[in-house]
């Protein structure tokens, strides 16, 4: 059996990182891992290849050559999806399709001939064994929440690793929270599931060995989640990390109550994280509460943010604003909590109902749904109604982008980030990061219409935080994908809107 693994495309969103990729010669942030993970489970007799669209086009010959095509991926890469399901099917290749997007329902997928909901590891031998029989059924969805003791390394080696900016290691599954807008809990559970520490170093290894050298994402919706597993993961890390001369740094994603843990804290930082994302949503009280979000009301989210921070690990954040509870000021007040905090990268987005979520299910009983969700809560789209006036919603969510993502106040926020950064861990350099200095300083610094900001803010970094000066580069490429991303957001709504 040949196998042909399709990744689709991502839209131009904040996670894209569209607009900074090439400054470092990369074409997407991290590979497919859900698929590279399916790889490794399938077969040892099936042949497989792998194409992630968001480093190239998908060859006729490769489809010539495939016997079934696997596609995985998230609602908002639903377009893409289609569009390449209907290309398979019309040279009459069979078609799988799991990931996110199949849990979550979407009608992108309605065309494909099987699909997979949930978590595919328990069931992936009975789809294999019904594909190679021709009697695969058009629906699987596994009873139970897989064991990930038990899942092997993903198949690295069918990426070209080159072409990413970062690799990817899932260390857990599911988050032990309740907010109501999240499809987390709803597909992986509440009781978060882990790898041991052995399976991880090998991942590790193998990372290694193939070559790469810099960033490594955890990509755990909550690495936290289940705080006794990853203590003992910790200090295998850091022995791990110390014995190879550090040569990845690392990224992860947890809750906010990483803040009341100095001790998790230090160890993250020992084994070298250099930044986490956080979800802090709001800092209006009543919508936290809403949202059932308690876990952001332990503490001060100033202090929070600010204690994570001098343990010199950069706090990136998301944050939403449609909540019932969102007062008129809230506009006002995410962007000056965003100023206060220092967080130069701040995904701020409109509320969405993903299918199945709690908020979901408690809009489509109000009877406040207005069409299904399409997973990007960057664009200016509501799928329910609102409590506040649509328009002053969309028109206050405008305002908090052109604000934060202005040159000045991005670079001023930035700078402020920097003074309040405690020693961190050193990124490895790597010639991508080389070049992607000097292309910072040549399209930014001289071509750029936002120059002057970009060389205040270098210089201020050079004389008041020297040792960050590597941070303050990657912070200005960032800061172009943001700029770049609400500019083209205006100019699509300018020509949309009537004259």
């Amino acid at each position: 059996m040949k196998v042909l693994m399709v990744y689709p495309e991502f839209p131009d969103t904040f996670w894209s990182f569209k607009h900074a990729l090439p400054f470092q010669g990369k074409r997407s942030a991290y590979p497919p891992l859900g698929l590279l993970t399916i790889s490794a489970m399938l077969p040892a007799n099936w042949e497989r290849r792998l194409v992630d669209l968001n480093i190239r086009r998908l060859k006729d010959s490769e489809l010539e050559w495939a016997d079934v095509v696997f596609f995985s991926g998230m609602m908002v890469q639903g377009p893409s999806m289609k569009e390449h399901i209907e290309r398979a099917k019309a040279r009459g290749l069979r078609t799988v399709v799991g990931g996110p997007i199949a849990s979550a329902q979407d009608p992108s997928i309605s065309g494909a001939d099987h699909v997979v909901e949930g978590e595919a590891e328990d069931l992936l031998a009975e789809l294999a064994a019904d594909l190679e029989r021709g009697e695969a059924k058009p629906f699987y969805k596994s009873k139970l929440l897989p064991d990930l003791t038990k899942v092997p390394p993903p198949h690295l080696h069918l990426a070209n690793l080159r072409r990413y900016s970062s690799m990817a290691v899932q260390f857990s599954r599911g988050c032990p929270f309740t907010c109501e807008f999240c499809d987390i809990i709803e597909i992986y559970g509440r009781r978060p599931r882990t790898k041991t520490p052995d399976q991880i170093i090998a991942e590790l290894e193998q990372i290694y060995h193939l070559g790469w050298r810099g960033r490594v994402f955890l990509v755990d919706d909550n690495f936290i989640g289940n705080k006794k597993c990853v203590k003992a993961l910790l200090p295998r890390l850091v022995e791990w990390m110390r014995d190879h001369k550090y040569p990845f740094s690392l990224i992860t994603e947890a809750s906010l109550n990483l803040a009341e843990d100095p001790e998790l804290l230090q160890q993250m930082r020992e084994a070298h994280f250099t930044s986490v994302f956080l979800g802090i949503e709001t800092p209006v009280v009543e919508s936290l509460k809403e949202t059932t979000k308690f876990q952001n009301l332990r503490k001060n989210l100033l202090e929070s943010v600010r204690s994570i921070q001098a343990r010199g690990i950069e706090v990136m954040a998301g944050f939403i604003v449609g909540f019932d509870s969102d007062p008129k000021d809230v506009f006002d007040r995410q962007i000056q909590f965003i100023r206060d905090a220092a967080i130069p990268l701040s995904m701020v987005g409109l509320l969405n109902a993903l299918p199945n979520t709690q908020l979901w299910r408690r809009l489509k009983a109000e009877g406040r749904l207005l069409k299904e969700s399409l997973g990007n809560n960057t664009i200016a789209d509501l799928n329910f109604i609102p409590k506040m006036d649509t328009q002053e919603l969309i028109a206050g969510y405008r305002k908090i982008l052109q604000t934060i993502y202005s040159p000045q106040e991005y670079f001023e926020r930035a700078s402020a980030f920097l003074s309040q950064l405690g020693t961190a861990a050193r990124t490895p350099l790597v010639y991508s990061d080389m070049m992607a200095v000097a292309r910072s300083l040549w399209r930014q610094g001289l071509l750029s219409n936002y120059r002057k900001e970009y060389w205040k803010f270098l210089a201020q970094t050079l004389h008041r935080h020297r040792q960050h000066l590597d941070k303050a580069i990657a912070l200005a490429i960032m800061g172009h994908h943001f700029f770049q991303l609400v500019a083209a957001a205006e100019e699509i709504e300018a020509v949309a809107e009537p004259a």
